[in-house]
């Protein structure tokens, strides 16, 4: 039996044969053998060539047609390029095949390495184009990542309730007023510096000195959460002008021509649907019952007495019917007196649930929130199994797409904000726990699922 020569062979002998008459493959082998015996001396004996692992297994194609034989011989040689080539030549002495007539003619020797060669090269092609295709970013992409890090790297900690902003919110003379972190961080991203985030459903004194002395665009979700903070802006402070994402929309999820579309739709915030009811509601309130109603809490704030600041406000409301629309200036007191945004009177009071992690036992809580803390600062979302082993983790940007494609979800932790949309969306999917920094603004909490909540 001939040695194996997969890993040692250099030249393949290729070569075609005749005979005239029918015979089977070890008769050819033999033949070749045979004929060959002592014709090159004994160092390039066939026998002892094959023995020795110099050649290989001689590989015969056979055919059979009209009673004769055709077909193909192939040998594989670990010999140099000489003496494979006179190995070559000596196969074609062979005349005969047993009984019949044969001929054996040698049509090329192949260097077995040219076409490893050519494979590698192949190879090396392909390897080469996925390294530059995907593995390696272009110019455009590198810049793109180096400015996203410096844009999240710019978010400030703005005023005594420690705000996230942009680099810009207190030189800027008109700024953008957001919900949260994330909302400030996308539009950082998008070069968009003079933003300020409000941090809570509670606006707090920050945000309330500083919408007096700028102009203000509230830039809102396409929620119910937005509702309730533009009502609550409206409140506490002076806001200028309204624009908000596309319905069920978040700020934080819109890309650069989004925002920048959004904001040129922004309208004056006694355009808003449903503001001219409020403040004729209000100036009625005010006339009939000046005496009983509590000073609103959206007043400019005054050294004088509560009770000399209503008649000034009073006259400012009976002349306001003869005044034209016109763009206001936050810096003026009278435009700010004459474009009071009024609320309902008595005003609606909103729901806002406590938290539930208050009702999660401290050891149940406490890995989930080891794993929060992990993702501190990462902007990002873990989805975990019923043993809190990650199944994937996304850019809090995509928390609701991936959930809404989701089969089975046991907990989610992200670094951000739970919304009620986002709420109502796991308590859909079965999701036990709901683990965030902090809880936005409920207006329903789910009995099933519990949240876990950053202290």
């Amino acid at each position: 039996m001939g040695k194996t020569y997969v890993d040692t062979v250099k030249y393949l002998i290729k070569a075609s044969f005749e005979i005239g008459g029918i015979v089977e493959k070890p008769d050819i082998v033999g033949a070749i053998f045979g004929q060959t015996e002592g014709l090159l001396g004994d160092e390039l004996d066939l026998r002892e060539l094959q023995k020795n692992g110099r050649i290989g297994r001689i590989e015969v194609d056979l055919q059979l047609r009209g009673g004769k034989s055709f077909g193909t011989i192939v040998v594989p040689s670990s010999l140099d390029m000489v003496e494979t080539a006179i190995l070559a030549g000596a196969l074609e002495v062979v005349d005969r095949v047993g009984p019949c007539e044969a001929g054996i003619k040698v049509h090329r020797i192949e260097d077995s390495r040219n076409l490893k060669r050519k494979v590698v090269l192949d190879r090396a092609k392909d390897l080469l184009k996925t390294l530059i295709g995907t593995e390696l970013p272009e110019s455009k992409q590198l810049s793109e990542m180096v400015r996203d890090e410096v844009k999240v790297s710019e978010v400030v900690a703005f005023g005594a309730d420690k705000l996230a902003a942009g680099p810009d919110i207190e030189t800027a003379e008109d700024i953008i007023v957001v919900e949260g972190r994330a909302d400030v961080i996308n539009l950082l991203k998008n070069n968009i510096k003079n933003v300020v985030a409000v941090g809570g459903a509670k606006v707090g004194p920050t945000i309330t000195e500083l919408c007096r002395r700028k102009e203000v665009t509230a830039f809102l979700d396409g929620d119910r959460g937005g509702d309730i903070i533009l009502r609550e802006l409206l409140a506490a402070t002076d806001i200028d002008f309204v624009c908000r994402a596309p319905p069920g929309h978040e700020v934080e999820e819109l890309s650069r021509k989004e925002l920048i579309k959004q904001l040129r739709r922004k309208v004056p915030v006694e355009q808003v649907k449903g503001y001219a009811s409020m403040m004729a509601t209000r100036k009625e309130s005010r006339t009939n019952a000046e005496t009983d109603a509590p000073a609103p809490s959206f007043d400019e704030p005054s050294s004088a007495p509560a009770s000399m600041a209503r008649p000034a406000v009073a006259q400012m409301a009976s002349s306001q019917s003869m005044t034209q629309s016109m763009p206001r200036n936050p810096l003026a007191q009278s435009d700010r007196e004459q474009y009071v945004p009024p609320a309902p009177a008595p005003r609606p009071q909103h729901i806002v649930y406590k938290p539930a992690a208050a009702t999660v036992p401290a050891e149940e809580a406490a890995p989930l929130k080891g794993i929060l803390k992990e993702l501190e600062g990462s902007l990002r979302a873990r989805f975990l199994d019923d043993s809190l082993k990650p199944v994937s983790e996304v850019p809090i940007r995509d928390i609701m797409k991936t959930l809404t494609d989701a089969h089975k979800v046991h907990a989610i932790v992200l670094d951000g904000i739970i919304t009620q949309r986002l709420l109502d969306l796991a308590e859909q999917k079965g999701t036990q726990y709901l683990v965030g920094i902090r809880a936005g603004n409920l207006t329903r909490q789910p009995e099933k699922l519990k949240m876990v909540l950053a202290e």
